[in-house]
């Protein structure tokens, strides 16, 4: 019996250090899932060629895509703008340079790839003003670009990203004659921080959102579009769901969109070698309220509320979905879902090879004649 009392004197200790190293765990990821990064440095620069004006990088999936792309960088440019890939091997990509780099100019090895291609609105050569719209968490900064029709587009960007996101969609819409109006939500480093300063993964987002839409209602429009990219699709089809100006919305496209973040987590899980069961753990502790808050959310976190194929029966707008077989990020089997559950109202014409957010770049004729035909066929145009 001393025995006994000895084993289980030693063994409570460590079964309750195993709890609570498990609990910080979980709390860890969630803090993950909530908390707004920095751009990553996810390819490296191996060289510049200032006579060819021509770059080499690292090769990733990403980089050796073909098409027009955006690279992040430290030095002398803070960003500069990529052509078509030239050569490659087993671990390099050379690409033409778009950016002028000056010789001598200083370029720091480490950068990042990215689809948004324009920096400002300024490089799309269209009349453009600089708007707010007062929401619920403050005034939230906004580019308004005008056009002839009184169905007005509302753009909203995706996680870890800003409005420069959304600008390679304005020519395409304002060829339609479609006004539009590119947004920023609370946390997105543009937009007031809530207390917390974290993502609610549309949750709460979507507030700002209907605050553009009342926003457009009161400055001419008749109905709008909203346009997500993204976490940005989280965010507008809970706007299309639960906003009180729901019957002036009067479609989506959605972009690489967030349909379901149980399955986008459990693939980003996956990805990151996150290994079960702490994925399941951490989703479950962002919905309840105590963890929530301790994992850095402002508060709980509905995934129901958040599964939009579950939730498919409440939508009532036509839908555009625009998506890459092979996203390697946000998998594409909720967006097929979705138009598997409303064969009425979803058209998804089917992209590969372009991975997320990034089908303009690869394929630009091919996803602009996807949303020209979608806004043709349902008369969102000038004369609309």
């Amino acid at each position: 019996m001393k025995r006994l009392r000895h084993a289980v004197a030693l063994l409570v200790p460590a079964v309750l250090a195993l709890g609570a190293t498990l609990s910080l765990l979980v709390l860890a990821v969630a803090r993950r899932v909530v908390t707004p990064m920095g751009r990553p440095a996810d390819t490296r620069i191996l060289a510049v060629d200032t006579g060819a004006q021509t770059i080499e990088l690292q090769r990733t999936v990403d980089t050796e895509l073909p098409g027009r792309y955006g690279l992040f960088t430290t030095g002398t440019y803070g960003y500069v703008k990529l052509g078509a890939v030239l050569s490659a091997d087993a671990t390099s990509v050379r690409r033409k340079l778009l950016t002028k780099i000056e010789t001598g100019a200083r370029v720091d090895a480490g950068a990042g790839f990215s689809g948004y291609y324009y920096a400002s609105p300024n490089e799309l050569h269209l009349p453009w003003e600089s708007v707010l719209i007062g929401s619920p968490a403050g005034p939230c900064p906004a580019w308004f670009f005008p056009g002839a029709s009184s169905t007005w587009v509302i753009q909203v960007h995706g996680r870890g990203a800003t409005r420069v996101e959304c600008l390679r969609a304005v020519p395409v819409l304002h060829a339609a004659g479609l006004p539009n109006l590119v947004v920023s939500y609370r946390n997105d480093g543009e937009a007031p921080r809530s207390r917390a300063g974290a993502y609610a993964l549309g949750a709460a987002e979507w507030r700002d959102v209907d605050s553009a839409i009342a926003y457009a209602l009161r400055h001419g429009a008749e109905r709008v579009i909203l346009m997500g990219w993204s976490m940005g699709g989280a965010v507008a089809l809970q706007a299309a769901v639960s906003s009180g100006h729901r019957d002036r919305i009067a479609g989506l496209i959605l972009e690489s969109p967030v349909v379901d973040w149980r399955t986008v987590l459990r693939f980003q899980a996956r990805l990151a070698r996150v290994r079960a069961p702490l994925p399941e753990l951490a989703m479950r502790a962002l919905q309840q309220r105590l963890t929530a808050r301790m994992s850095g959310a402002d508060d709980a976190i509905s995934f129901d509320r958040l599964d939009m194929v579950a939730r498919a029966t409440e939508l009532s707008a036509p839908i555009l979905i625009l998506h890459s077989v092979d996203d390697g990020f946000v998998p594409i089997d909720s967006s097929r879902a979705l138009r598997d559950a409303r064969p009425d109202l979803v058209t998804m014409p089917e992209f590969s090879g372009a991975r997320h957010t990034k089908i303009w770049n690869y394929d630009q004729d091919g996803w602009t004649a996807a949303i020209t035909d979608w806004v043709t066929a349902r008369g969102f145009s000038a004369s609309a």
